[in-house]
């Protein structure tokens, strides 16, 4: 896997077999643009398909996650209806994409996540966040909704009366408000913020990438509504036992 970019705002660095992928456009504190959303996908899908790689980072740089969609783009984004609908496709293809990772993912939050920011932190499985860090659902200031896949998501995470409480008002919910609602799983001093992700990420990926694939289809299942064990489900469990990598341990 080659370091990645698209419009020199994306960027993937390799450390022994987690990868890391930087959002990196520092004079919009790292805003989303069409080219960048259109560029997530394939390299998404490059990441999973390299052996090499057991686990993926998304980060921010210069201090901030991600400050959402460029609202620069905005104009022509949503010029029509028709346009509106291709736009937010995109949008929506690209967060797919992370939550369709086979491999564990772990969103590090420096600073700022707002809107389809804190949509991209949401879609990876767990989410590591500097103490300053800050979180914001703010589409209604816009007079729009946010999209049922992301709805679905933060409900799952915070359950629906904070997911409304967040959508309705926009407000920007702070690191330890956010541990404590379940929104993210850590919350360290911004300096260590990146040591203590790698260090969880390689004590991950010293263990089964299978087992992990398996426990990632699996929570899947669960959060799409399936209540029962599957035969399919049964299968991979079942397959795991005569695995290579059980076999080792």
């Amino acid at each position: 896997m080659k370091r990645s970019q698209a419009d020199g705002a994306l960027r993937v660095d390799l450390q022994g077999a987690v990868a890391t992928l930087t959002l990196d456009r520092a004079e919009t504190r790292n805003a989303m643009t069409r080219a960048m959303w259109a560029a997530l996908p394939p390299l998404l899908e490059a990441l999973d398909e390299a052996p090499e790689i057991k686990a993926v980072l998304l980060t921010g740089a210069n201090g901030a996650f991600c400050s959402g969609a460029d609202v620069t783009e905005f104009p022509e984004a949503f010029a029509d209806a028709s346009a509106a609908r291709s736009y937010n496709d995109l949008v929506e293809a690209g967060r797919a994409a992370l939550t369709a990772l086979q491999k564990p993912t772990i969103a590090v939050v420096p600073g700022l996540a707002v809107g389809a920011g804190c949509g991209l932190a949401i879609a990876c499985d767990l989410r590591f966040a500097a103490e300053g860090a800050r979180f914001a659902m703010p589409p209604a200031r816009l007079g729009a909704a946010y999209p049922f896949p992301g709805v679905r998501q933060l409900v799952g995470l915070i359950g629906p009366a904070r997911a409304k409480d967040m959508l309705y008002s926009g407000r920007l919910v702070g690191a330890e408000e956010a541990l404590g609602i379940g929104l993210v799983d850590r919350v360290c001093p911004a300096d260590g913020l990146m040591d203590t992700a790698l260090g969880y990420a390689e004590g991950v990926v010293s263990l089964s990438s299978n087992a992990h694939r398996i426990t990632k289809h699996m929570v899947q299942a669960i959060e799409d509504g399936t209540d029962t064990e599957t035969a399919d489900m049964r299968a991979l469990f079942d397959a795991s036992f005569s695995s290579e990598d059980f076999l080792e341990g």
